[in-house]
């Protein structure tokens, strides 16, 4: 694995809601330089860690940590799929509702 990716991927919803998958500090660098409000005080924390794990000075899972703390700020995280199937299927335990 290449030192700048993530272990897992963040996915997070961007543009008209289409959900994409940051899988490195390099794509989450690259979201970050086009968010629309540059002086959000978030992205410049996760800008800088992004930065920092391009040089080697940090591991990737700590710029990662970052980023999703920014998405997380900004509503950005998608749901899980998985876990809304499993909510979903179990939600629907009454016999009457087909």
């Amino acid at each position: 694995m290449k030192p700048d990716m993530f272990e897992e991927p963040v996915t997070i919803l961007l543009g008209l809601g289409m959900p994409t998958k940051v899988r490195s500090v390099m794509h989450a660098y690259q979201i970050l330089l086009d968010w629309r409000n540059p002086a959000d005080l978030e992205r410049e924390l996760a800008l800088k860690a992004c930065k920092t794990a391009i040089k080697g000075e940090i591991d990737a899972q700590t710029a990662r940590a970052v980023f999703v703390a920014f998405a997380e700020r900004h509503d950005l995280l998608a749901p899980d799929v998985d876990s809304l199937v499993a909510q979903s299927k179990k939600g629907n335990s009454d016999p009457h509702i087909r």
